[in-house]
């Protein structure tokens, strides 16, 4: 059977993004990883489930995508219930994490909120209960 094995992100503050995929999401950063020939430097990050994020980082990768556009919209991490939901919504608040949306009952079934990353990356939180709407 297939699986995904990771996702990755470009971004321009590699330390930043780990510590906010770290403190916020429980992610355990593995060592870090440069290549002095290309110049590029690497986290993975592994949470509880096995799933795997790639923070990545090159000095010629400099020009952030703006608004929607093609490619990867987000990436999602799911929590118990919607009061633990609320709750992170309301943690990121107060230490001035930017949010963006929520928290909210989607049309489709999902209770969620959408944070921005330290990178402007959207990453949506939602509760593990969803079921669809009927």
């Amino acid at each position: 059977m297939t699986r995904i094995d990771h996702a990755a992100v470009w971004v321009a503050d590699l330390e930043a993004a780990r510590d906010f995929y770290t403190t916020w999401f429980g992610g355990v950063a593995g060592e870090l990883y440069h290549n002095p020939r290309t110049g590029l430097s690497t986290y993975i990050l592994t949470f509880g489930t096995g799933a795997r994020l790639e923070l990545m980082t090159r000095p010629d990768v400099t020009v952030p995508g703006a608004g929607d556009r093609l490619g990867w919209a987000h990436i999602s991490f799911a929590l118990a219930d919607p009061p633990a939901v609320d709750a992170l919504a309301r943690r990121a608040r107060e230490v001035g994490v930017q949010v963006v949306d929520g928290p909210r009952r989607t049309g489709d079934g999902y209770y969620e909120v959408a944070l921005l990353d330290p990178e402007g990356n959207r990453v949506e939180v939602v509760a593990g209960d969803y079921a669809p709407a009927s």
